[in-house]
């Protein structure tokens, strides 16, 4: 008879208490599903005698995670704690040393460690399992590691931080100011104890960078990405893209280039009939694009407690069937350095700018947009109760670059008032 795989879990937050209750519940489903039962040894958390809604007197209790990895009688740890170092990457190192399979929903160690990691646990001969890590309850570590395995592919983008997404989606949707809209989600719970994780696009870089590893077999490289987050949005922003047929996304884009490979993560304008531009409230969206297969589009729940576990199990699963996976799709030692890209794609542009209302402002405008190669595609002026002018531009596609370049020169033509606001437009 098989021996049952046994699990040690650290961390009883939201996704470990999802994961207990997933494994007590579905024990049966399970072990049908993969020829062996799962069950759990032991688990370890800050707080033991806290209520989590769900019966852990049977299994063994470990204050120490480093203790609970090295535990004889668990083949899988499953790290749930989070962070990029401290308890998480030690228990983690522990585990691989002691030759203990590890599942992980810790984004931020793997963007950062991943490596390191990936290369400890191929030379141990032990899985190192993160479908949890990006995207919650989507499955696109498998889709990039097996169903896409023959596929070269040309570019992963998406929405990656369910939290950003709502605050957009109320922007447009309620007419709130971000900073409204901020205080909403965090009155709901949805950012992080730091929320510039959330905010400032570094969650959501933590998983492109991960992405981008496996898609384009290169060492995960966390530092090339270009970060930009949502906290310069502002609603006159949300109406005037939507006025001109798009929406603002926080949006990751990883697509190999004749420059290199570029990474960046940032506010973008996408049509408002994509499927990105459909996407509201807190729903994640994955973009994929292989050779063979074209685009691949995976939409679901980013977070929470049964997305989240879900995507735990399935790792767990995997390992019950004794599924065996380099980290990153291929072996560690192979991955390349990266190429970064030294400049980023040539890109139509939405420009948002107050001109002061005399003759003559706007051509001022475009000629120094022209004398720097950027093109006008298509020009907006709004009605307006003062001496400044509200403007929009759609440029054609342009190198930022030459478009940094023409900004610089604005607020010496004299009738620029303030800064003027640059978001890319993505083609989707």
């Amino acid at each position: 008879m098989t021996e049952p795989l046994r699990l040690g879990i650290a961390g009883l937050g939201t996704v470990g208490a999802g994961v207990v209750k997933i494994v007590q519940r579905q024990s049966q489903l399970i072990s049908a599903r993969t020829g062996r039962r799962v069950e759990i040894t032991a688990v370890s958390a800050r707080t033991r005698d806290k209520d989590r809604g769900v019966n852990l007197s049977k299994y063994a209790w470990e204050e120490d995670p480093v203790a609970l990895a090295r535990r004889p009688d668990i083949d899988v740890y499953v790290e749930l704690m989070g962070g990029d170092a401290g308890p998480a990457k030690a228990s983690t190192e522990a585990a691989i040393a002691a030759g203990k399979d590890v599942v992980t929903a810790n984004k931020a160690m793997l963007a950062l460690h991943g490596q390191e990691l990936a290369e400890a646990a191929e030379a141990k001969g032990v899985a190192l399992r993160y479908e949890a890590a990006v995207a919650g309850g989507i499955p696109v570590i498998k889709a990039l590691t097996e169903g896409l395995a023959g596929n070269g592919i040309s570019r992963v983008m998406g929405v990656m931080n369910g939290t950003c997404n709502y605050i957009l989606t109320r922007m447009g949707d309620a007419g709130l100011t971000y900073e409204e809209a901020f205080a909403e989600a965090d009155g709901l719970g949805y950012l992080e104890a730091d929320p510039n994780l959330d905010v400032g696009g570094i969650d959501a870089a933590h998983k492109l960078a991960i992405l981008a590893a496996i898609a384009f077999g290169t060492k995960v490289d966390f530092d090339a990405i270009q970060l930009e987050g949502i906290g310069s949005i502002t609603i006159e922003d949300i109406r005037r893209a939507d006025d001109m047929g798009y929406r603002i996304k926080l949006l990751g884009v990883a697509q190999s280039t004749g420059r290199g490979l570029e990474t960046r993560m940032s506010p973008c304008l996408v049509p408002s009939a994509s499927p990105l531009g459909q996407l509201t409230g807190g729903t994640n969206m994955v973009v994929l694009e292989g050779d063979s297969v074209g685009q691949i589009v995976l939409r679901g729940a980013g977070a929470g407690e049964g997305p989240t576990a879900s995507a735990v199990l399935s790792d767990i699963c995997d390992i019950a069937r004794g599924l065996r996976l380099p980290t990153f799709g291929q072996p560690a030692t192979t991955l390349a350095s990266p190429t970064r890209a030294n400049a980023g794609a040539p890109s139509a542009y939405y420009l948002r700018m107050e001109l002061t209302d005399k003759p003559g402002a706007l051509a001022k405008v475009a000629t120094i947009l022209g004398d720097n190669g950027v093109s006008i595609d298509r020009m907006r002026q709004y009605d307006h109760p003062g001496d400044n002018a509200p403007v929009l531009i759609v440029t054609h596609k342009t190198a930022r670059a030459d478009l940094d370049a023409a900004l610089g020169q604005l607020p010496r033509t004299g009738v620029v008032t303030g800064a003027p606001v640059a978001l890319r437009i993505e083609e989707v």
